[in-house]
C-alpha cells in the first residue's frame, strides 16, 4: 500500500448527500460503492444542464475494476435507486436520483435534453492525466485542454503535470505556464523525468509564483 501524503488546500472537494452516508451500512458490495462514489464525484463537478454519465465514463483503471464489474455495479446502483438509467434511441446514460436528475431524465426521454458539446465520452490522454493528477474536469477546463492539445506536443503534458504534482501545485494555470515557457525558450528532450522533478523548484519562483493560486 502506498502511503497517502494527505489532502491539499489546492484540490476540490465533492459534496456527498447525507442520505447516502446513512445508507452506506446497507451497501456490502465494494464494486457498487466504488461506482456510486465515482458517479457522485464526476456528476458533482459537471456544469450545464446535462449532468449524466455513460458506461464508458466509468474508467476501469481509475476504479480498479473490470468492465464487467463496472456494469454489475451500475446495475446494483440502479436497482437500489441511487442512479437512474435512461435510454434515448441508442444512447444510455446514468443520472443521480436527485430532483435535478429526475427532471433531467424526463427531459432526456422526451428529447428535450441531450449531451452538450462539452461532454467528452472518449477522453484523450490529456483529460485522463488531468483528472488523475489535478482534479475533476469542468466544461470550461475541457475546452482549455483541447486548445492546449493543439498548441503543445502531446509528450510534454505528462512531464509538466509531473512537475506540478511534485511541487504540490495542482492547478491548470501552473501546468500551462510550464508549457508556455518550454515553447518560448525551448525544451531539452534529453532530460529524464527524475532530472525534471529535481529542476521543478525553479518554476515556483519569480514569474511563476502567481500560479500557486488555485484555478
Amino acid at each position: 500500500m502506498t502511503p497517502f501524503p494527505g489532502f491539499t488546500s489546492s484540490e476540490t472537494f465533492t459534496q456527498v448527500p447525507d442520505s447516502f452516508i446513512k445508507m452506506m451500512n446497507e451497501i456490502e458490495d465494494v464494486v457498487e460503492l466504488k461506482v456510486i462514489l465515482y458517479a457522485i464525484w464526476r456528476i458533482e463537478h459537471m456544469e450545464g444542464n446535462f449532468r449524466a454519465m455513460c458506461e464508458a465514463d466509468f474508467e476501469a483503471e481509475a476504479l480498479g475494476l473490470s468492465v464487467d464489474e463496472i456494469r454489475l455495479g451500475l446495475g446494483k446502483a440502479v436497482e437500489r435507486g441511487i442512479l437512474l438509467r435512461s435510454t434515448n434511441e441508442a444512447e444510455v446514460f446514468y443520472f443521480l436520483n436527485s430532483p435535478r436528475g429526475r427532471l433531467s431524465v424526463e427531459a432526456f426521454v422526451k428529447g428535450q435534453l441531450s449531451p452538450s458539446v462539452s461532454y467528452v465520452p472518449n477522453k484523450s490522454n490529456i483529460f485522463k492525466l488531468y483528472e488523475e493528477n489535478i482534479g475533476a474536469l469542468t466544461p470550461l477546463l475541457a475546452d482549455r485542454l483541447r486548445e492546449a492539445e493543439k498548441e503543445y506536443p502531446g509528450a510534454w503534458f505528462e512531464e509538466a503535470i509531473e512537475i506540478a504534482v511534485s511541487r504540490n501545485i495542482r492547478n491548470w494555470k501552473y501546468v500551462e505556464a510550464i508549457l508556455a515557457r518550454w515553447k518560448e525558450n525551448g525544451k531539452d528532450e534529453r532530460r529524464d523525468s527524475q532530472d525534471t522533478v529535481k529542476d521543478a523548484k525553479r518554476y515556483t519562483d519569480g514569474e511563476f509564483s502567481e500560479f500557486f493560486k488555485r484555478d
